[in-house]
């Protein structure tokens, strides 16, 4: 093979895929089968194949049991807003983990104990095995799941306070900043990095995905005085939804 040039199966995908984005295979178009793909491609059954799960892994196709494999409805991305703004009183995490106005939003969450893993353990400057308040969250808009967030907090901060649980007590459902005020803890930054990477099976079918589509996941890490007091990872479709970052300039 020369230099530069691709592999048979990523020229039949590349030709296959400009089918689909200029609308020659429209959605829910059944794709050429692997016969006729082999055959008009002169190609083997193997890059056939191969071909078809490129499409499959970048989510421009899906397989239909007994059926064959159709074209995919691309959806519009929506914009998740972020920025340093912060919240009023009483804000929910619905609200904490989307800034855009106009997110009109439901979630369920559930809260437990357990141990630091090594990994969250280093973002929270704690020992792996210290004891913290991990809690999961679906969030959804308009019935739909657009969002996961699991979200640690160190028991040595908030153990034995009426902010332990997130979602309970009387400032349950608000959010960081006001829940770590209200035990005389004062956050004054918040750190967010973004990374993208396949989803997981739990969550691509929490989040109705399509086993290989890409994530996007934020680390959220929120810090008093340098000492962070919650961490979190939040996980959105990278197919269906873009982060928007608003930075104020002074």
């Amino acid at each position: 093979m020369a230099f530069g040039e691709q592999p048979a199966y990523l020229r039949v995908a590349s030709d296959l895929r400009e089918k689909i984005v200029n609308g020659a295979l429209p959605p829910h178009t059944r794709l050429p089968s692997q016969a006729r793909i082999r055959e008009e491609y002169g190609v083997s059954d193997t890059v056939a194949l191969e071909a078809r799960k490129v499409l499959m892994a970048e989510g421009l196709v899906e397989g239909r049991s007994g059926s064959g494999t159709y074209v995919r409805e691309r959806p519009v991305p929506r914009r998740i807003a972020r920025s340093g703004y912060r919240p009023p009183s009483g804000s929910s995490p619905f609200r904490q983990e989307q800034t855009e106005e106009s997110a009109r939003g439901t979630w369920e969450s559930r809260s437990e104990q357990a141990g630091a893993e090594p990994e969250i353990a280093a973002r929270l400057g704690i020992e792996p095995g210290d004891r913290v308040m991990r809690t999961r969250y679906v969030f959804r808009d308009g019935g739909e799941p657009m969002m996961l967030s699991t979200s640690w907090e160190p028991l040595a901060v908030t153990g034995r306070t009426p902010v332990m649980l997130p979602e309970e007590g009387p400032l349950g459902g608000c959010g960081v900043v006001e829940r770590m005020a209200a035990i005389d803890i004062v956050v004054d930054n918040v750190v967010e990095e973004v990374g993208a990477r396949p989803g997981l099976a739990e969550e691509l079918l929490a989040l109705g995905g399509v086993p290989g589509h890409v994530v996007m996941v934020l680390e959220r890490t929120y810090y008093a005085s340098g000492r962070a007091v919650e961490t979190a990872d939040v996980v959105v479709p990278a197919d269906r939804y873009r982060v928007s970052y608003h930075l104020s300039v002074k």
